[in-house]
This record gives structure tokens, C-alpha cells and sequence, in this order.
């Protein structure tokens, strides 16, 4: 994903795979449920579905959620298959 974020933005990837209907709701009470971490933090957190062809991106912009939603046409992401981590990263990982 090509978006601009600020320079001291954390970024986790939920490892494993993640159900691809989840929207904002859903991903938020899988980051403070599941990982134990606070959504409303200065984290973008990475999720990929079980074809690793398709990453959902959720970050808190201070007034409201931004959800991306990235489709690749060809290939796939390379991701860790272990299911109960949430894995720091990063900018350099993430581009």
C-alpha cells in the first residue's frame, strides 16, 4: 500500500489469517480482544485473508478509523501462519 502515514507510526501484522468480512468493528475488537493492544494508538495493524492475495489496514486517525483494503491481481503476500501473535514490523518490512 502506497499511503502516506506519520514517520513514528507503529505497524503490527496479525499473523495467521483473518476472516477478509471483518470491517472496522470487527477488526477493532480482534486487536484489543485477541492481541491485548489499543487500537486507538498511533499502530497501523495488517491483516491478510487465507489466500494471502488480499490485506485489510486499520489505523485510528484521531478523529475516526481508516480502513484500506488492498487486492493483489497477481501473487500473494508473504505472511506468518502462526495465529495467536500480532508481529511488530518495520517501515522498511512494510514498503
Amino acid at each position: 500500500m502506497k499511503v502516506q502515514f506519520p514517520a513514528d507510526v507503529r505497524i503490527f501484522i496479525a499473523c495467521g489469517q483473518t476472516d477478509m468480512r471483518k470491517s472496522i468493528d470487527g477488526l477493532t475488537a480482534m486487536v484489543s480482544q485477541h492481541y491485548q493492544l489499543d487500537p486507538f494508538q498511533n499502530i497501523l495493524f495488517l491483516f491478510c485473508g487465507r489466500r494471502r492475495d488480499r490485506l485489510k489496514a486499520l489505523y485510528w486517525e484521531g478523529d475516526g478509523f481508516l480502513l484500506l483494503y488492498k487486492r493483489l491481481e497477481n501473487g500473494s503476500f508473504q505472511w506468518p501462519r502462526s495465529q495467536d501473535e500480532a508481529r511488530e514490523i518495520t517501515p522498511q518490512q512494510y514498503r
